[in-house]
């Protein structure tokens, strides 16, 4: 059994993304619940206590953050629930550089456009550090530089970073899900704004891998 715990929104096309990703998984022959770590309900606490049997939480996150770190194992923890493991969260997987990647040329991104990584932002060095990691990434695969904006939290914001680049500039959405935070990267008057990663194929694999991965390691 997989828990998808995902950030949360108000947004329902948020919601309606996460149960999207959620089907894919599913579609590969696990069970899979979702549960989001804050703002919308059920929690990660109230989908274990009706969870039977052993279970893997899967932090659907792109960055080792705060709520990774801290929130997840705490209501994990306040489950009760005796066979949980927490797998890793997805960093900057090189499945999700591709639909980064894919993402921005879908949104209209040409040679010769400054590209700017937008993320959500964090206080946490650690998880800083996950998306300096994702913008190096994207920056070997297109061959340009990748500047790092965030869409709260931490600086510089993706406008200024926007405002602060000479011609054409292309947005890249490091952000899994509609929201507060892409809509915030939708008016930072750059001229390509990308979608979220959303719930592509290749992001049901990561799932999977964390999930197997998990296990293995429980057999060995």
């Amino acid at each position: 059994m997989i828990v998808l715990a995902a950030h949360g929104t108000r947004d329902p096309a948020g919601a309606e993304m996460t149960e999207r990703l959620a089907a894919r998984v599913r579609a590969h022959g696990v069970e899979v619940r979702v549960a989001y770590a804050d703002v919308r309900a059920p929690d990660v606490t109230a989908v274990l206590r009706e969870v039977r049997g052993p279970a893997v939480v899967v932090p659907a996150f792109l960055a080792a953050g705060y709520h990774v770190r801290t929130d997840v194992p705490a209501q994990v923890e306040a489950s009760g629930h005796p066979e949980v493991t927490v797998a890793r969260s997805f960093g900057p997987a090189p499945e999700l550089i591709e639909v980064l990647r894919a993402r921005l040329l879908e949104a209209g991104y040409e040679p010769g456009d400054a590209v700017v990584l937008a993320a959500a932002g964090s206080s946490d060095p650690r998880a800083l550090a996950d998306v300096d990691a994702a913008a190096h990434a994207l920056a070997v695969r297109l061959g340009v530089p990748v500047r790092v904006g965030f869409a709260a939290t931490a600086s510089p914001s993706v406008a200024e970073v926007v405002a602060g680049l000479p011609g054409r500039v292309a947005v890249a959405s490091w952000l899994l899900a509609p929201g507060l935070f892409q809509r915030r990267v939708a008016e930072s008057g750059a001229a390509v704004i990308a979608e979220p990663l959303g719930d592509h194929e290749l992001i049901a694999d990561v799932v999977l891998r964390r999930y197997h991965s998990v296990r293995q390691a429980q057999v060995a």
